[in-house]
């Protein structure tokens, strides 16, 4: 039933730690889910928060899913929004995007907790260069979907014959679920590829133990049944594959030659000070970017 099973590795993105799930070793992707950070659970005293610098996408989308705190997003097309738990922030990088992501003034000001996930989801090939573009959707306009006496939020995609209103590029889907202690639901959603990720608490997959920042992957065509041992929260995922994926530093693409010519079309943009027309450019009220990684 389960083909790989694996835990996220802990890192220290300057003081605010993640645990890394995607890419991993053995499985590079799930469906076309190419990255995925779980964020905190991370408390942040009064003055303190979270500052990632513009920095630049290509060939693939983001989606912040909060549970607990508040994230600042300006990109490059001009929005400029918090992200709140529930929320569904979908940025379409396509051919090129600048975004940044920080605390916002009043969260800073007073303390808060961050926890949350962050996923890249590749585009399909014919879909990589297509215009940058952005929506967010509010956790009251997702479907709710209650098995047993779990409950699952529809974050992307289609599943148990409900569908999200994100527009996406490729057949896949993700959802949040609480599970009591003693609940369980059966995996019948009809995609290519799919996987649990337990953010907390403790799982069985047809009886295999799935502990918090463990991810397992069914195997295709199988059902499995997914029991809550304690109360727990977890995400599914997964979708058509989409074939191999170059990933280099926040570039993602079919053909490497893609990602050389985003480096250096990002490192010339900075040396010139992000002139306006160009690829990249700077969210309005930001002036620091992140440099290009060697």
């Amino acid at each position: 039933m389960i083909t790989q099973k694996f835990a996220g590795k802990p890192k220290d993105l300057g003081g605010f730690g993640v645990r890394r799930v995607l890419p991993f070793a053995r499985q590079r992707m799930v469906g076309p889910f190419i990255f995925f950070d779980q964020m905190g659970p991370a408390e942040f005293a009064p003055g303190q928060g979270i500052d990632v610098r513009p920095h630049p996408h290509i060939g693939l989308a983001t989606v912040t899913y909060l549970f607990e705190g508040a994230l600042g997003h300006r990109d490059s097309l001009g929005e400029d929004l918090v992200i709140r738990p529930g929320d569904v922030n979908w940025m379409t990088a396509g051919r090129g995007v600048v975004h940044s992501e920080r605390t916002p003034a009043p969260e800073r000001a007073a303390g808060h907790r961050m926890f949350g996930i962050q996923t890249w989801v590749a585009l399909p090939e014919d879909k990589e260069n297509i215009a940058p573009a952005f929506h967010h959707h509010k956790a009251a306009t997702l479907p709710v979907i209650e098995r047993g006496e779990s409950r699952f939020d529809l974050i992307l995609g289609n599943a148990w014959d409900r569908t999200a209103p994100v527009e996406v590029f490729s057949p896949i889907f993700y959802l949040h679920g609480l599970m009591p202690a003693g609940s369980g639901t059966d995996l019948d959603i009809d995609h290519a590829e799919r996987a649990v990720y337990v953010v907390e608490g403790e799982v069985t997959l047809d009886g295999e133990p799935v502990t918090a920042g463990e991810m397992a992957v069914l195997e295709a065509g199988s059902v499995g049944h997914l029991m809550a041992g304690t109360d727990s929260r977890v995400m599914l995922c997964g979708g058509d594959n989409l074939g191999p994926r170059h990933i280099n530093w926040n570039f993602v693409a079919a053909d490497r030659a893609a990602i050389s010519e985003a480096r250096q079309d990002w490192s010339d943009a900075a040396r010139a000070g992000f002139p306006t027309g160009g690829r990249f450019a700077l969210p309005p009220g930001e002036t620091e970017h992140i440099p290009l990684p060697d």
